[in-house]
């Protein structure tokens, strides 16, 4: 008996020892794959530098896909969508996220179960406000995703939060972007702006006709605009502040900075917009706006841009549209600030403000009647 009992012991010995060696080989061998899931350095890594990051992308992209922003709840342009495709890095179109994989979290941000390939993902600890999380990064190009949280729906159990600024879409049937093609793209273009049309299908506007608040405000509502930025250009003061380019003295103009899908609505639409949703003729002024700051500006990214504007000036001054000469600056495009952020969605913000209610929204309103057939969908 007491031989029996001393091999049964030996035998629970024996199977906990298995289990342990078992249990630490598992553990290592899944350290071992999370360390190469979460490895950034890649040889194919795309570098470029901030300059080139920031001539690539809109002012809210850089902010969040760079800096490590995080856009506003319930703003971004995917977090309600349903469309089905294929997610991808807004950087390098690496592709992240499937569609299928896409559900309704009710955070107001994109939010998948899991991602395009465990490959194309990094993981990274951030102890950022005093709390250890899991940020997500796109492994070939470093640019800040969201975070990993362990509340998600099954299969996975997973709920990858991601902000639409750092992700475009491709629908479902269309080719996913050439990745060896995108590291060619070093953020260069012939006006020392954004590229017109890069790598990640969108392109970049921007305008000034006036209060920044107003242009916003109608472009918001036009078909095909993904974003738009209130901010300031064309000044020689570095990151001005909304009380200095209201003294009149820094040289900037309030200006407005659209990203749009060029598939959906061109640099004409945009134009056609922009000479009616103000006066071009009056230097220097908007109604009772005056200063150098309210000047009518069209700030071009391209050649094209530029060939476009200047078509469109003569045009209407040949035509006599206004009766009085085109006053339009045409300039390339110089360093662009984003306004402070209480200037961002304005309108939307405070509708019974009395500014708002004076000037912004007849100027909505009448672009609502002259393009009713432009607006984006649910728009009245």
């Amino acid at each position: 008996m007491q031989d029996m009992k001393l091999m049964v012991l030996l035998g629970v010995i024996l199977v906990m020892t298995a289990g342990w060696v078992i249990a630490q080989n598992s553990r290592a061998k899944g350290q071992t794959e999370k360390e190469a899931l979460t490895n950034t350095d890649r040889k194919d890594k795309i570098m470029k530098t901030e300059e080139e990051w920031k001539q690539q992308l809109s002012p809210m992209e850089y902010n969040v896909a760079r800096e490590k922003g995080t856009e506003r709840a319930f703003t971004g342009k995917y977090w309600d969508s349903h469309d089905e495709g294929t997610y991808i890095c807004v950087c390098c179109g690496q592709p992240l996220f499937a569609s299928e994989t896409k559900f309704n979290s009710g955070t107001g941000w994109p939010s998948f179960f899991e991602p395009w390939s465990k490959k194309n993902v990094a993981e990274i600890v951030d102890r950022k406000y005093g709390m250890a999380r899991t940020e997500v990064v796109c492994s070939h190009c470093d640019a800040h995703l969201g975070h990993v949280f362990n509340d998600g729906p099954q299969p996975t159990g997973m709920r990858y939060c991601m902000n639409s600024a750092s992700l475009n879409f491709v629908p479902k049937g269309q080719p996913l972007p050439n990745l060896a093609e995108n590291k060619a793209i070093d953020g260069d273009s012939q006006a020392g702006g954004n590229v017109q049309a890069s790598n990640t299908g969108t392109a970049t506007a921007t305008l000034g006709g006036g209060c920044f608040w107003c242009v916003e405000a109608v472009y918001q509502d036009l078909e095909g605009v993904i974003s738009v930025t209130s901010g300031y250009a064309g000044g020689h003061v570095k990151n001005p502040a909304y009380k200095e380019v209201c003294n009149g003295t820094t040289g900037h103009a309030e200006v407005a900075q659209i990203v749009y899908d060029p598939q959906k609505v061109s640099f004409d639409d945009l134009l056609e917009v922009f000479w009616q949703v103000h006066d071009p003729t009056t230097l220097n002024r908007q109604g009772a706006d005056v200063g150098t700051q309210y000047r009518s500006v069209i700030f071009y990214h391209d050649e094209q841009q530029r060939e476009r504007a200047a078509y469109y000036k003569k045009k209407l001054t040949d035509e006599n549209t206004w009766g009085k000469p085109i006053v339009t600056e045409i300039s390339a495009i110089p360093v662009f600030y984003p306004a402070e952020d209480y200037h961002q969605n304005y309108f939307s913000m405070n509708p019974e403000q009395g500014y708002c209610r004076a000037v912004v929204r007849p100027k909505v309103e009448k672009f609502h009647k002259a393009f009713a057939d432009k607006l984006k969908a649910g728009v009245k």
